[in-house]
């Protein structure tokens, strides 16, 4: 699915006010495997301590760790939704949060703000920075972020290219972005050319990028890219079943290209995989029926990936793309991401819309019965941030942000476990409040 890092599920995430919250979860065994986390009706209340003290962010000398973005060989993780210092206040930017051997480590935390960080358009900073993909663009083992940013457009004519790439390095994101080039030849009318998706579509172990286009095209941005944010090339527009690419992209045919899913439009409505090959993201593989989100992840049926497309009643199953054997789950919900949080090479679906729950990859498929039920250590409107394996122990984790109010929120980090999918209590919780002092 498409995630702040807001941001994806196969490829590949959260200091602490002192506010109040509660945790008790409660493990019941179902009849058909995985153990259960249901929600208690005596919520016992247990303090959240105050913010880490601000520690140093580890230097790294690269890695092919994603989401690595100081090159220390240990996951981080991207919040691009943060709370404020008060109501209504400006937004305050995007949080990252810095992993260490146990895990990620909170005190490790930097704030990006396009004040300080963002390129000038005009003559103008951007307002907004709006975490949107990340990759190692330019290779150097040092993931980078793209993000989209408000440049000034009066409505005339082409618009501004609205993304900016972050580039890493050993001490992290320090660096002034740079505009993302996108060459007119590889635009569509007066599009945004934003959205944009990272993967390898054309096998050359570069990253590339696909962004939306208009008129049934998408436009296609092959990797390596220059520290100046240029493309290596810039093939012209590519024919799509859409025009708005979603991430993140996996190689679900296990030819050695990584694909994406492709929306027919902007919300609800049908999608397509589309295939990688030597010239990149070129071939409609399996169309993919109406729905709210969309998972890639091997859920145990076939020797490909396969993909969940949740909607308000029930979630469509496609086994083994392209081929797309199909099934529902009528138990999950619409907003979907996949990992194997139990470390058996078959990726578990997380449902976070009314509840949170986890649904067992088998090799059978998913099914409503072999399900863990997560509470967060909160209350309020709970969604993911991320899964991927922070700790190192091979085992995806499940970071969850609990929104409470535009003051208040808690981000809490289930470990995977092989007993149980997800640990019963989280390894780390905090509040994003902190970067309000980074």
């Amino acid at each position: 699915m498409r995630r702040d890092v807001r941001g994806t599920a196969p490829h590949g995430g959260p200091l602490i006010a002192a506010v109040t919250a509660a945790l008790t979860t409660t493990l019941l065994l179902t009849a058909c495997g995985p153990t259960q986390h249901t929600e208690s009706a005596d919520r016992t209340p247990v303090p959240i301590a105050g913010a880490s003290a601000q520690l140093p962010v580890p230097e790294g000398k690269g890695s092919k760790t994603p989401d690595d973005f100081n090159g220390d060989g240990h996951r981080d993780l991207v919040l691009g939704d943060l709370v404020k210092a008060q109501a209504h206040a400006d937004d305050p930017g995007i949080g990252i949060v810095y992993g260490g051997e146990h895990g990620l480590v909170p005190g490790a935390r930097q704030l990006i703000a396009p004040q300080r960080q963002g390129a000038a358009t005009k003559g103008q900073l951007p307002a907004v920075f709006d975490a949107e993909a990340t990759c190692d663009l330019d290779g150097d083992g040092f993931t980078d972020l793209v993000v989209s940013t408000d440049p000034p457009y009066d409505g005339q004519g082409r618009p501004p290219v609205p993304l900016q790439i972050l580039f890493g390095s050993p001490t992290g994101l320090t660096g002034k972005a740079v505009h993302l080039t996108v060459p007119s030849t590889a635009r569509v009318g007066n599009d945004w050319p934003d959205q944009p998706v990272c993967g390898d579509f054309d096998g050359d172990n570069a990253q590339d990028l696909v962004l939306h286009a208009t008129g049934g095209k998408l436009t296609y941005l092959r990797g390596p890219f220059t520290r100046k944010g240029a493309p290596k090339k810039a093939a012209d527009p590519v024919r799509s079943p859409g025009e708005v690419p979603t991430g993140p992209a996996a190689d679900v045919n296990r030819d050695g290209y990584d694909d994406l899913v492709v929306r027919a439009a902007q919300g609800t409505g049908p999608s397509a995989v589309v295939l990688g090959g030597p010239s990149g993201p070129t071939r409609t593989g399996t169309a993919l029926p109406a729905g709210i989100d969309v998972a890639l992840g091997s859920f145990g049926r076939g020797k490909a990936l396969d993909a969940a497309v949740g909607a308000m009643g029930e979630t469509s199953l496609r086994y083994d793309l392209p081929t797309a054997v199909r099934g529902t789950l009528d138990a999950a919900g619409s907003v979907l991401d996949a990992a194997d949080f139990d470390g058996d090479g078959l990726f578990e679906l997380v449902s976070s819309g009314s509840r949170l729950r986890v649904f067992q990859g088998r090799t059978t498929g998913l099914s409503a019965k072999a399900t863990v039920t997560v509470e967060p250590p909160a209350t309020g409107t709970t969604r993911v941030v991320a899964v991927g394996d922070y700790d190192g122990d091979g085992r995806a984790d499940l970071a969850v942000r609990t929104y409470r109010s535009e003051t208040k929120d808690t981000v809490a980090v289930y470990p995977g476990a092989k007993k149980g999918l997800v640990a019963a209590e989280p390894s780390v919780t905090f509040s994003t409040s902190a970067f309000l002092t980074a």
